[in-house]
């Protein structure tokens, strides 16, 4: 079972009471059906020496008006090989379903264009899928893996660094250029505005920050030197939460270590906007993993992108913190109707 929850442009929190039988969000499903699913709990399911995982993605909360069918074809199967990177595995093909109110041939052929670029990115293959109709574009992707030896989200340990690859905040800037790219129009989403060329202009660098490379070759250099590892597709915020609960630990981070993409910069107006952006928006994609003090330095080496330590492994009882003070448990869950800005 594939605990990845794909974030949608909001920022969603909060917990309600179910105990009445009411509707439940994703985190709470998960746990009610832990008993029969025991193995659960990490970006992709391990079989023998294959691992595999699955997203479905929606135009209403997954992809913003300007949303290139190209870059939801990378986006979404990108995902999907992200969950994989985060295993420590070699990415071997993926799969999509194609759902749309109507078949557009040149919005499929983009969309499927998008999604064999992304496989080649990383030496997969993209090997077909299904298609359907359906009241909204919606695509459901799997992608597979192989690795004799995957890095769980359980094996962190007290005095371990924890650190991020890449860069964060980048899918939370696409977002913000795309609404800033056009006005609302609940018609059919068009641009529109006195510069159409300052709006094409957004929508262009919207769509290029939103296509985020999936960090497979990361995650297999990692491999070695990793005793915990996830994507932060529902934020670094939730992401360390969610390492900690599972390796029953704590984290004590640094503020000024998280790398911040400079396209956060563009478009935050103020401090807490800029941290809000890059750490509880999620929908990132970068690895965030646990490494012993002695491997540190060759995994930094070794790592094909940066890797930045950014915090230390405690022990469970002093929580997760950033400079000190407790770091919220904020990102995106699936079925939050609660929303926080």
């Amino acid at each position: 079972m594939d605990e990845r929850a794909d974030g949608d442009s909001n920022d969603h929190t909060g917990e309600a009471d179910h105990t009445d039988g009411g509707p439940i969000d994703e985190r709470e499903a998960l746990a009610r059906i832990a008993a029969t699913l025991p193995d659960a709990g990490d970006d992709a399911a391990v079989v023998g020496s294959t691992v595999i995982t699955t997203d479905m993605l929606h135009d209403r909360t997954d992809f913003p008006a300007g949303t290139t069918r190209y870059t939801a074809g990378w986006r979404a199967v990108g995902a999907s090989l992200s969950d994989v990177a985060a295993m420590g595995a070699d990415a071997t093909a993926a799969v999509a379903v194609y759902a749309d109110v109507e078949f557009d041939p040149a919005a499929l052929s983009a969309f499927v264009d998008g999604a064999a670029d992304v496989c080649a990115s990383v030496d997969a293959r993209y090997v077909g899928g299904d298609l359907d109709r359906h009241s909204e574009f919606t695509t459901a992707t799997t992608a597979i893996g192989e690795t004799d030896d995957p890095v769980r989200r359980s094996g962190a340990t007290s005095g371990e660094a924890v650190c991020v690859t890449g860069t964060l905040g980048r899918s939370a800037a696409a977002v913000e250029l795309f609404d800033a790219a056009r006005e609302a129009d609940t018609a059919d989403g068009s641009v529109r505005g006195a510069d159409e060329e300052v709006a094409s202009d957004r929508l262009d660098r919207a769509n290029e920050l939103f296509r985020f490379p999936p960090r497979v070759g990361a995650g297999r250099a990692l491999a070695g030197h990793a005793t915990a590892m996830m994507d932060s597709s529902d934020g670094l915020a939730r992401s360390v939460h969610q390492l900690a609960e599972a390796s029953d630990v704590g984290f004590a981070l640094d503020r000024a270590a998280v790398p911040i993409d400079p396209a956060v910069d563009d478009v935050a107006g103020t401090a807490a906007d800029r941290w809000r952006l890059a750490t509880r928006f999620g929908e990132d994609f970068e690895l965030v993993c646990t490494i012993p003090e002695a491997a540190l330095e060759r995994a930094v080496d070794r790592c094909p992108v940066d890797l930045t330590r950014i915090g230390s492994v405690v022990p469970a009882d002093q929580g997760v913190t950033v400079g000190g003070d407790p770091l919220p448990d904020r990102g995106y869950t699936h079925g939050d109707v609660d929303e926080d800005a």
